[in-house]
């Protein structure tokens, strides 16, 4: 379905969705989502589009996975080309539907969208995005601290927004727990587990990420939009 609705999205739009792994652990890469290639988030098996980070990232996984450990991260995610006003202003607003796609994969605990977090140290004056016209004429935003999406529509900036992901649960130390009866047990896993699920979840952010902006763009263009 992620494929089909990929698919829709480049023919109809020319939308391209692009998902990258931005941190693993306390490891952050240096990343400017509008510069991302599939090429260069490809060009390693974690999946991260700065070498120095990705090197980083693999070394702290292998000592994860060599200590019997797991660890968690962050993918960041861009669509390009987005149409403007797609998403409603109140209820399905876009990031609320992107919000909800996200928070339903497995493994996901946060997601923000634009400046998130960090936003809520600026003050408005220093958060807002400026509007100005290009050499076009096309009104754009000087910055885009919004992420692409205002008031719930899509403005027409490139859509960047971050999923969080926790350690893998299932790891190979033991771990306390209780059995049926309550009793206190010690559980260790066997068998085969990813010591970091950032680098699989890549693909499936871009999916569920395609799925929601096709259903918008097909609300859109039922309504005549």
């Amino acid at each position: 379905a992620g494929a089909i609705a990929r698919k829709l999205l480049a023919h109809t739009a020319q939308v391209e969705v692009w998902a990258y792994v931005r941190q693993v652990h306390t490891v952050v890469a240096m990343v400017d989502p509008s510069q991302v290639t599939l090429a260069a988030v490809e060009s390693n098996i974690v999946r991260c589009p700065d070498p120095a980070a990705a090197e980083e990232m693999i070394a702290r996984i292998e000592e994860a996975r060599n200590a019997g450990d797991s660890l968690g991260g962050v993918v960041e995610c861009v669509c390009r080309n987005v149409p403007l006003g797609l998403g409603e202003p109140v209820f399905d607003k876009l990031e609320a539907d992107l919000a909800r796609g996200m928070m339903s994969l497995p493994a996901s605990k946060g997601f923000e969208v634009g400046s998130g977090f960090a936003g809520t140290t600026l003050t408005g004056i220093q958060h807002n995005d400026p509007f100005t016209a290009d050499a076009t004429g096309r009104v754009r935003t000087a910055t885009n601290r919004s992420g692409g999406i205002q008031g719930g529509i899509s403005n027409g900036e490139d859509i960047v927004f971050r999923v969080a992901f926790k350690p893998t649960a299932t790891i190979s130390q033991p771990q306390q727990t209780v059995d049926r009866g309550g009793q206190a047990v010690s559980l260790q896993a066997r068998g085969r587990h990813d010591p970091c699920v950032l680098p699989r979840a890549v693909p499936v952010v871009e999916a569920m990420a395609c799925l929601v902006l096709a259903d918008h763009l097909l609300r859109q263009r039922g309504q005549g939009g």
